[in-house]
């Protein structure tokens, strides 16, 4: 092991104010890599991606429980600022429950894949499901398109950004609620959506396409880049002695352990902190055999509205090579996205199921992996017990508490005073 840099040569005599590194050469240099977080990339499926008014539109949306069922759910009924994005429930609960844990939105933008299986290949994608999904808001695309139609400053907001709506007013052309569902031929919903003339159904998904595309504008604004641990890089780059206070000793080990015996890189890596796919962690699941991924991949490659779609703004360029990617045979039930560890403490609990209420019992687990899922023939074997001790623990948990960025923007914290603010931003 290199020989520590900048370590005081008696650290029991060092003065209280004098910055103490305990990173080695080498982990100094693999900090570098973890810090900075560059900006998101750019979405050129999305041409509104990056549009300051679309951004507005998309957080009147977030915030607005309006385009729900019971008029009760907005996507923060999930996605909490004030609970990092999440809930805190172990199960998401919207009109009804879930099958898995609500991930935290901190930074989404910088994701490959979307959902803890993947189904989703894009941030514009992945908000239009929870509006057509009975458990979460349980509207249908007519329902939603009619109700930012009816509303002024929506219809306003909504026309400023993507051109005219359809002519909704017509209900003989435009019922008041449908969407396809193939899976039940006689549902209302679905009479009503074949009942209607093509253009029109494609009027109306279209819209219902750029609300999502406004809804990922606001989502590619929630971004974390600097907590404590970002400063403290910064000091390792410039000396500046203030910055080296930014994270205790203690988050020094951990990220020690962190990239070294501990192993977590191996699926934790790069300045988000996560390789942005997939792993069977063998954490204790509920009843059953959730299939993670398996069928997660299944599902992205039959979406209506992946990457190859119409619906995406580079003519499926993007998508003829992502979705060649991913291949159905290479995941076994089980496996799961993993997520950024940017902001990991504010949104407990952790695991897909919410199976763990602590950053403790997370790295307790990884530590033994006590009443871990038996491993399969094809189980992956990135897994082993790290065997930390009490410090050990400690330590790990410290470093993990560094990675968060207390200061919320005011902006991130709910809707805009109207949706239809002008688009200089005035």
């Amino acid at each position: 092991m290199a020989r520590p840099l900048l370590l005081l040569a008696a650290l029991a005599i060092a003065a209280p104010d004098e910055p103490t590194v305990l990173l080695t050469d080498d982990e100094i240099e693999l900090a570098r890599e973890f810090s900075p977080l560059e900006s998101p990339p750019p979405d050129p499926t999305n041409r509104v991606a990056d549009d300051p008014a679309a951004a507005r539109l998309g957080r009147a949306f977030f915030f607005d429980p309006r385009f729900s069922r019971s008029g009760t759910i907005s996507c923060a009924t999930c996605h909490d600022p004030a609970r990092g994005f999440s809930d805190g429930r172990r199960i998401a609960k919207g009109e009804a429950h879930h099958a898995r844990h609500t991930q935290s939105l901190w930074n989404v933008a910088y994701n490959r894949w979307f959902f803890w299986d993947g189904r989703k290949d894009s941030l514009w994608s992945q908000a239009l499901q929870p509006l057509e999904d009975h458990r979460e808001h349980g509207t249908t695309r007519l329902e939603v398109v009619h109700a930012v139609a009816a509303d002024e400053g929506y219809a306003r907001a909504y026309e400023d950004v993507f051109g005219p709506l359809p002519p909704l007013d017509d209900e003989a052309r435009f019922p008041p609620a449908g969407r396809p569902m193939p899976e039940e031929p006689r549902h209302p919903h679905h009479v009503a959506w074949t009942g209607m003339a093509d253009e029109d159904r494609d009027a109306v998904t279209r819209t219902f396409v750029n609300l999502g595309k406004a809804i990922a504008a606001f989502e590619r604004t929630l971004v974390t880049r600097r907590a404590p641990f970002d400063v403290f890089v910064e000091g390792l780059a410039t000396g500046d002695e203030e910055k080296l206070r930014a994270i205790p000793p203690a988050a020094q080990r951990g990220f020690s352990l962190f990239v070294g015996e501990g192993r977590c890189i191996l699926c934790h890596d790069g300045p988000n902190f996560t390789d942005r796919e997939f792993h069977a962690n063998r954490v204790p699941t509920g009843e059953g055999v959730d299939p993670g991924r398996a069928l997660g991949v299944l599902r992205l490659l039959d979406d209506p509205f992946n990457l190859r779609s119409p619906h995406a703004d580079d003519g499926g360029e993007l998508g003829r090579t992502k979705l060649s990617l991913p291949r159905p045979k290479w995941h076994l039930p089980g496996e799961f996205k993993t997520p950024s560890l940017r902001n990991v403490a504010t949104s407990p609990p952790y695991m897909h199921e919410g199976q763990m209420e602590t950053l403790q019992e997370v790295v307790e687990f990884y530590s033994t992996l006590e009443g871990a899922v038996p491993p399969g023939p094809h189980t992956e074997k990135l897994l082993r017990p790290l065997g930390l001790d009490a410090r050990g623990k400690a330590d790990l948990v410290a470093f993990l508490e560094s990675l968060t960025e207390e200061t919320i923007p005011d902006a991130l914290r709910g809707p805009p005073p109207t949706p239809d603010l002008p688009r200089d931003g005035r």
